[in-house]
């Protein structure tokens, strides 16, 4: 059998976790991009939008989209930013707190099975694996 790179096993296990969030939350007409939204958004206090994309990794055209959609499904609200006149608070509706809830509940759900099936010295390996390739990558020592 030919060996398979580090690569091709992160992106294939993303691509299947993936498939497996959006399969779960198009139960419930919504995305796995939703429901990373919903979770990175402060359910109390709101998340400044400004803050919002480099908390989720995403760049602003891509978080710009899902917020528009969220916004039109009366998921989210945006408020002028009290300390900011210029910046945007992105706010939970109630709506938006029910289905921030089922996301939780199902990244729960996936933490809690994979605990059960996986030692926790493998998952100690892994985590300090993907930190380090984390690391090299942000640091750019992978190519310069």
């Amino acid at each position: 059998m030919k060996d398979k790179t580090i690569d091709y096993m992160l992106r294939t296990t993303w691509l299947n976790v993936q498939k497996m969030y959006n399969e779960e939350a198009a139960k419930f007409e919504s995305t796995m991009a939703t429901g990373f939204t919903l979770l990175s958004i402060d359910p109390e206090k709101g998340t400044p939008s400004t803050a919002l994309g480099p908390k989720m990794g995403m760049e602003a055209t891509s978080l710009s989209r899902i917020l528009k959609t969220m916004e039109k499904k009366g998921l989210i609200q945006r408020n002028p930013n009290p300390e900011d006149g210029r910046g945007v608070i992105i706010t939970l509706t109630t709506f938006g707190r029910e289905k921030r809830e089922y996301s939780r509940e199902r990244v729960l759900t996936f933490n809690e099975t994979i605990k059960k099936n996986i030692p926790d010295e493998k998952l100690k390996h892994f985590f300090q694996v993907t930190e380090t390739i984390n690391e090299l990558v942000s640091n750019k020592k992978i190519y310069n």
